[in-house]
């Protein structure tokens, strides 16, 4: 039995799709993560609670069929924002959310950020390289 519940997360995880701009954030890249770890050794990894298994798979099952969606079908393609789905993908991807946490780093973290030292020389040598010299 254990091998046919590997056998079918198995089928889940190749049907299930990478969305490549959320990088670290993935559902499908996290599902497979998870399903290696849980099946170590392949068909032949035994089940410690092959029911709380059974369910698991059956709520990711109906997650990526749109069960739900298909169960409870909404009136309008639309959100309180009005943004298209194309436009929620783009500003979720991990690229532009990093764009935002720069983009609301005070001054001062960017300056600490800036001066900090790259070698494993001090902090304090890299603001004094920083500040101007003395005229003599």
């Amino acid at each position: 039995m254990a091998a046919s519940r590997y056998r079918r997360f198995l089928k889940l995880c190749e049907e299930w799709p990478v969305d490549e701009t959320k990088r670290g954030r993935d559902l499908g890249a996290y599902l497979r993560q998870r399903v290696a770890q849980a099946f170590r050794e392949g068909e032949n990894t035994q089940v410690a609670e092959p029911e709380a298994c059974d369910e698991m798979y059956e709520s990711l099952a109906r997650l990526h069929s749109n069960y739900y969606k298909h169960k409870y079908p909404r009136p309008r393609e639309t959100s309180f924002s009005g943004l298209s789905l194309e436009e929620y993908k783009l500003i979720l991807s991990t690229d532009t959310l990093d764009e935002f946490k720069e983009m609301n780093k005070g001054t001062w973290k960017k300056l600490q950020e800036k001066f900090a030292p790259g070698s494993p020389e001090g902090k304090h040598t890299a603001w004094a390289r920083a500040l101007p010299r003395p005229r003599t």
